[in-house]
């Protein structure tokens, strides 16, 4: 594991760690953990940086923990944010710490020598009781020393409760409960985590007087210097139901030629060297865009699974152009049809039983002036039902375009599309 730390800080991942961790890698195997906060269904594409981590450790050799704070959850981290937290429901927090956990064994290996591990906080912060709590771990740290992390500083003017000052320890206790119990000497995270993660070191110092270690990761923005991870303000999401794999990809696809060296080291296990090359690709063809185009492919991959990468692929690149003279394939015209950004034009759905002339159709979508315009464009070849070129003018929309579906879409051009949808009888 003694190029773990080098691996790091090749990809862009080593913000800060505590002195001594190059020396214990260098000893052998490490077991490590990262905390994944349960207040939504989805973890987002800005979780994606310590679940990176946990995987490349794991590929060094490392045994990962990710644990799936069900019971930090109930207290709050104020670690970056101005104000308290919503307190959610006990039955809430339990739903999305499951579904987290779905997410997470996408990333990680769950069998072997270096099995990840997959823990609830909620197991053992639960049933702990208050007066034990303080006994055995608020005695070990004093008013000064809290006062000083920047999670408690950067609150003090605004405001900070009793139950968000005592977050950093009820951290600590799981950092200690993970060392004791599940042999755990390096607890990673982003670097807004530094103080609750050397609490936790500390804690484990005092009461077992043996050294633990601490490492975190930067936190992402772009070359804008607008936050990472947020699409026209919404967040991009893991889960598909929230955002759908075409939307990922799109997300990755319009990544700033500025930052897509960095995040293609951050997010994909593609070699430094593919990486290098893609970018010598990219500096000779800026327009082609070969590295946003496989750092989308990648990470939807991964994400998603392969057969959903590809599908969104090719419905990108039928939507914007490449590739436009031949159909969709492999499901992709159903994904290019779930686009929020594509015209929708509702039609009585008798017309479509009895057969509606393509002219009008196309008309009343928008896309043509007129029958004659309708016409002409037909014969140049330019127009497309369901990604079939149709050259005829006497064309007619049936059901049997419908192909057991509620629309048909429709296409000028190479990017000009509509979505025409039977309506009820």
């Amino acid at each position: 594991m003694s190029d773990l730390l080098s691996t790091y800080r090749d990809r862009g991942f080593l913000q800060d760690v505590t002195p001594g961790l190059a020396a214990r890698l260098a000893r052998g195997p490490v077991t490590a953990y990262v905390g994944f906060d349960p207040t939504a269904d989805s973890l987002h594409v800005g979780n994606l940086v310590p679940v990176m981590g946990l995987a490349w450790l794991q590929h060094a050799g490392g045994t990962p923990i990710a644990l799936v704070g069900a019971g930090t959850a109930m207290v709050g981290d104020p670690s970056g944010k101005r104000q308290e937290r919503p307190v959610l429901e006990l039955s809430r927090i339990d739903a999305n710490a499951a579904a987290i956990r779905v997410q997470l064994e996408r990333f990680l290996r769950f069998d072997g020598a270096t099995a990840a591990r997959m823990r609830n906080n909620a197991d053992w912060l639960r049933p702990l009781g208050l007066m034990e709590f303080l006994r055995d771990t608020g005695k070990h740290f004093t008013l000064s020393y809290m006062l000083q992390k920047e999670a408690v500083k950067s609150r003090m003017e605004t405001g900070i409760s009793y139950t968000e000052f005592s977050y950093m320890l009820v951290q600590a206790y799981d950092y200690w409960h993970l060392f004791t119990g599940e042999g755990c000497e390096l607890q990673m995270g982003g670097s807004d985590q530094w103080g609750n993660i050397t609490a936790g070191i500390e804690l484990i110092a005092r009461r077992e007087s043996r050294e633990a270690h601490g490492l975190v990761f930067p936190l992402i923005t772009t070359a804008s210097g607008t936050k990472f991870g947020k699409s026209e303000g919404e967040n991009i999401w893991l889960d598909p139901a929230r955002t759908s794999p075409y939307k990922l990809y799109q997300f990755w696809l319009n990544t700033d030629d500025r930052d897509v060296e960095r995040y293609l080291k951050l997010f994909t296990f593609l070699e430094l060297s593919e990486i290098a090359g893609l970018m010598k690709a990219q500096q000779a063809d800026p327009a082609a865009r070969p590295a946003q185009r496989r750092l989308a492919r990648a990470v939807t991959g991964l994400v998603h699974g392969e057969d959903e990468a590809e599908k969104a692929r090719a419905a990108s690149e039928a939507l914007f152009g490449r590739g436009a003279g031949a159909g969709p394939a492999g499901g992709a015209l159903e994904v290019i049809a779930e686009s929020s950004d594509m015209p929708v034009v509702t039609l009585p759905r008798p017309s479509f039983d009895d057969g509606l002339a393509l002219v009008d159709v196309l008309v009343r979508a928008g896309l043509a002036s007129s029958k004659a315009d309708a016409r002409r464009g037909l014969q140049a070849g330019g127009y497309y039902v369901n990604g079939e070129q149709v050259a005829d003018p006497g064309r007619h929309l049936t059901a049997d375009d419908f192909a057991g579906r509620d629309w048909v879409l429709l296409r000028k051009g190479k990017k000009n599309y509509v979505k025409v949808v039977r309506g009820e009888r």
